[in-house]
């Protein structure tokens, strides 16, 4: 299986912090990034390839990654040209060419505990599993889900009404099969409307839900976080100073530890 993480943007709302340098290059604790923590777990967990789009910061990203070894994974990076003026779904059209076997998709700031991935890979075969958990209350920034059937998805986005959520997704998808194909066409077909420029890629999924059966993989009680803002950066750090929660140092570097300078 393969993996493909979106890291164009430049996470505005953590300025200063991301002025020179992308959110997926934060540093959350042992001198590892989100992006480093990302790749290590994708590596133990058994992804063979990842691509990581990239945008914003582009050349700090592949300074990086060409002097980091995870294991036997190999990564590569895509360069999306429209990162400054467009939203997710067409950095996700950009990652298209990396999209020919199954894969997972995550964003660039979800962190997660390796149990979690790998319950997301071992879960039912499904051409289309969307990530979700579930908690007491939504927000305006929770990426919601509305739920059918056993579990199928009947419709995600941030402006589900409240009545109608039964979780959130969290930012990592799997696609197997013929969803692999289902999804790539339907980027496609998206891209030739003007209001795409402005969607985010579930916004894909959404659409797809209404005509075919997209399941949905629950996570509750395992371990996630999303990296938005200040406070969230504080709560991962925070967590990964935890003993039995620091970052697993699965990466091998040509660096000395702490010659990471600008996070």
């Amino acid at each position: 299986m393969r993996a493909i993480v979106l890291s164009a943007g430049q996470g505005k709302r953590l300025l200063p912090l991301t002025a020179t340098r992308p959110k997926c290059l934060l540093d959350v604790g042992d001198d590892q990034s989100v992006l480093d923590v990302q790749l290590g777990a994708l590596a133990r967990c058994g992804i063979e390839h990842t691509t990581v789009l990239v945008g914003f910061g582009a050349d700090h990203v592949d300074h990086d990654l060409a002097v980091a070894s995870f294991g036997e994974m190999e990564v590569s990076t895509l360069y999306n040209p429209f990162y400054a003026i467009t939203d997710n779904l067409a950095t996700c059209w950009v990652a298209r060419v990396a999209m020919t076997d199954d894969f997972i998709l995550l964003n660039g700031d979800t962190l997660f505990e390796d149990e979690l991935l790998r319950q997301v890979i071992d879960a039912p075969d499904s051409p289309i599993a969307v990530t979700i958990d579930r908690k007491p209350e939504y927000d305006d920034d929770d990426m919601k889900v509305t739920l059918g059937a056993d579990c199928r998805l009947a419709a995600i986005g941030k402006r589900l009404p409240l009545h109608t959520v039964d979780g959130e997704s969290i930012g990592m998808l799997r696609f197997q099969g013929s969803g692999v194909q289902t999804y790539t066409d339907a980027l496609n077909l998206a891209m030739r409307q003007p209001e795409s420029l402005s969607n985010w890629y579930l916004s894909v999924v959404n659409e797809l839900a209404q005509k075919i059966e997209v399941q949905t993989t629950s996570i509750e009680g395992l371990w996630w976080a999303e990296i938005d803002s200040p406070e969230d950066l504080a709560a991962v750090r925070g967590h990964f100073l935890q003993p039995d929660n620091r970052p697993n140092p699965s990466k091998s570097t040509d660096r000395p530890v702490g010659s990471r300078s600008g996070r």
